[in-house]
């Protein structure tokens, strides 16, 4: 029988959309679920700040009566116009192994987006850079994070075969937290230090985040500093203030490190926290009834070996001018005191030597890559 494809249309198609991933995956054991309700949340128009510019519809593949395949078509508009583009983004594709079923989807999106005005077809991608993007295509073998996207060997096959081709690759790290910090490193630092007035600034309470401001420091600075990477859209004061409030407030203040200049001015911060991916897989994306008990464990009772590197970011006027060795300096020391053995970066940019270089003095293993496809429509 032919794939049928079915627009989201209600809160049950949005449910049957959320846990189709879940089932397709709930017996691989390097698929990490995201939260069943933050997953509400993204999809919701009143309650995602991205739909002040974004605009999706969601769709669904079925084939003999059996749900087979989802997928989201997405416009960002900022980032169109920001990089004079028309394009329609998929995300959140996840398909069975049948060349039909991927085609229909991808075909739903490619209509959805000509009717729109667009004129080609780019992903995996979310509504913007703070959502999972690029798709697996080395690393099957490695255990995802609550930040990346897993898939199947065959995704990255499927779109070779209805002729998407390669528009940028994320690589990522494995790293060995070091015994010492890096000699390197340490004289950088105090060079720096002492050529630029820098300090490091740690906070030390939680009200610093919104009453000290540097929650929205913190963005500002992201905003600034990523502004040139590939397909970024820069953030909305609504978007800062829902992930002030999503995100910052459950990080452990140790593994947040900023830099300020002398007047007090954030040039620069590094934030990471425990691994949350085998919290995230025995919870089974869901806070109740047990999934919250798995999380704070691992945030803050028994923290596993691995950490999640989750974010670079300094001012463009201080890059490669070994800032990022002050961060280090002071998150290895950190890392060493709470029994960390290994680190997981973020997917990085693979023309982005500047940040790759940062790994240098460190025992780093490149080990997943993704990509993000594109096709004209």
């Amino acid at each position: 029988m032919a794939v049928v494809i079915k627009k989201v249309s209600n809160k049950k198609d949005l449910k049957t959309f959320i846990r189709f991933n879940y089932e397709l995956y709930k017996n691989n054991p390097y698929s990490v679920p995201d939260l069943y309700d933050d997953m509400l949340n993204t999809y919701n128009t009143k309650k995602n700040a991205a739909f002040e510019f974004c605009e999706a519809d969601y769709f669904l593949a079925y084939k003999d009566g059996k749900l087979v395949g989802r997928v989201a078509a997405i416009i960002n508009n900022r980032a169109n116009e920001t990089w004079n583009k028309k394009d329609v983004r998929f995300g959140w594709i996840d398909f069975v192994d049948d060349l039909e079923v991927s085609k229909a989807l991808l075909d739903a999106v490619a209509d959805w987006g000509r009717e729109k005005g667009m004129e080609s077809m780019i992903g995996p991608l979310g509504f913007t850079d703070m959502d999972a993007e690029g798709m697996l295509i080395e690393g099957f073998d490695q255990l995802s994070t609550m930040a990346t996207i897993y898939n199947y060997p065959y995704y990255p096959e499927h779109m070779v075969k209805l002729g998407f081709e390669k528009d940028a690759d994320w690589v990522e790290f494995k790293l060995t937290v070091p015994d010492r910090l890096p000699d390197k490193y340490i004289r950088i630092s105090q060079l720096i230090l002492q050529k630029y007035k820098l300090k490091i600034k740690k906070l030390k309470n939680r009200k610093e985040i919104k009453q000290g401001k540097y929650g929205q420091k913190i963005f500002d600075l992201i905003n600034e500093a990523y502004a040139l990477l590939y397909g970024y859209s820069k953030m909305t004061q609504g978007q800062i203030d829902q992930y002030v409030k999503m995100y910052l407030g459950i990080l452990d203040l140790r593994m947040i490190s900023l830099v300020e200049d002398e007047n007090g001015e954030l040039i620069a911060c590094g934030i990471s926290m425990a691994s949350l991916s085998k919290a995230l897989q025995k919870g089974k994306g869901r806070l109740l009834p047990f999934g919250w008990y798995y999380l704070l464990k691992s945030l803050f009772i028994k923290r596993p070996k691995v950490l999640d590197l989750l974010l670079v970011a300094v001012k463009p006027e201080y890059q490669s001018k070994g800032v990022n060795s002050l961060i280090f300096c002071d998150l290895i020391s950190t890392y060493q005191k709470m029994g960390f053995e290994y680190g997981e970066s973020n997917p990085e940019l693979e023309d982005n030597k500047k940040v790759q270089a940062q790994w240098d003095s460190f025992e780093a293993v490149q080990h997943k890559r993704r990509r993000a496809f594109k096709k004209a429509i």
